[in-house]
């Protein structure tokens, strides 16, 4: 089994495995994922030294927590951490109508979003009975941003994040009933107005922070440093799109994500490694790293996986990658 680095959560006393296991995909549209293969990927993550989890009320509504907590009940609860997520209220459907957003609903519940104290004091409850566990270590605010909501909206629900819902996240913290909180979303401009709200832990940050796409270097990573905030960066892949897929941003690439992903790729054949290796590897050269979490479809998928996780990358695609354009020169690189 791969003895994988830990890291340190923020300030706090956590430690994470840099390799990490996200389970949104229990959730995806285009490959459903049974009860029994959901427990299975948790299960192939533990067996390969994966000791972070994270999942959400969001995934399959409801489904992800449900397997996460089934898979993992019997492990050591001393040896692995759990994320989950606050901000979507699960309510009972009554309806045939499918998912607004086009994902499974293998639950039969449907979404109300609550950012507010009571909301997120109600979500955590509900994610302990789904999980059947008795302890969460880091709670983010999920999906949170104009990226979700539009301008409007947000606005709307950043007021409620601000003036109600960051005390009852705070409130868990400091009486121990988590350990670290933060914010998981898919965008950092709002990364940054919470920055501004309050003190934060932790940042699961989907897809911004990747071998395709670095600006957070401009500002998100260096206020992060400066803070003691980490960075947990989902969607290394970018959806699929630096996995050989056609997806970037939960959707058809466009032509020009695809032609620079193009360019890369055939930096990654000239040194004879995999795109999807160097994709994995990118983010946790920058200090406020401290995990990535790919989201696999199946066991079978992560175990696929996992060789690209150690493989070696030699320092000369990095600098090719520089000298070309195709990634900034201030991006930290593996090595």
């Amino acid at each position: 089994m791969p003895q994988w680095e830990k890291r340190q959560v923020g300030r706090t006393k956590l430690q994470v495995t840099t390799l990490g296991l996200g389970t949104a995909t229990m959730g995806a549209s285009r490959f459903p994922i049974s009860h029994r293969e959901g427990e299975a990927i948790v299960t192939a993550a533990w067996d390969a030294g994966v000791r972070y989890v994270d999942t959400a009320p969001f995934y399959g509504v409801g489904a992800a927590e449900h397997r996460t907590g089934d898979a993992l009940r019997e492990k050591n609860r001393d040896e692995w951490v759990l994320s989950t997520k606050v901000g979507r209220l699960l309510k009972p459907k009554t309806d045939n109508a499918p998912s607004p957003d086009g994902r499974l609903s293998p639950m039969p519940f449907q979404v109300v979003y609550d950012y507010s104290y009571d909301g997120i004091m109600r979500s955590i409850e509900d994610s302990y009975q789904r999980l059947g566990l008795a302890r969460i270590d880091i709670l983010y605010v999920h999906d949170i941003g104009v990226y979700q909501h539009g301008e409007e909206e947000n606005a709307k629900h950043f007021k409620v994040l601000r003036e109600s819902g960051y005390r009852a996240m705070e409130e868990l913290k400091r009486t121990g009933v988590v350990s670290a909180i933060g914010l998981g979303v898919n965008e950092k401009a709002v990364l940054l107005d919470a920055l501004k709200i309050g003190d934060w832990d932790a940042f699961l940050l989907a897809g911004r922070y990747t071998l395709l796409e670095q600006d957070p270097l401009d500002d998100l990573l260096v206020q992060c440093q400066q803070r003691g905030t980490s960075i947990v960066v989902g969607g290394p892949l970018n959806s699929g799109i630096l996995a050989g897929r056609d997806t970037w941003n939960y959707a058809k690439a466009p032509p020009e994500i695809a032609e620079r992903v193009q360019k890369i790729a055939r930096v990654c054949d000239s040194h004879n490694v995999p795109l999807p290796a160097a994709a994995l590897q990118f983010p946790l050269a920058h200090p406020v790293v401290c995990s990535v979490i790919p989201g696999p479809r199946s066991a079978a998928e992560f175990n696929e996986n996992l060789p690209l996780f150690t493989m070696p990358i030699p320092s000369g695609l990095w600098s090719d990658l520089k000298s070309q354009g195709l990634l900034r020169q201030d991006a930290p690189v593996p090595g």
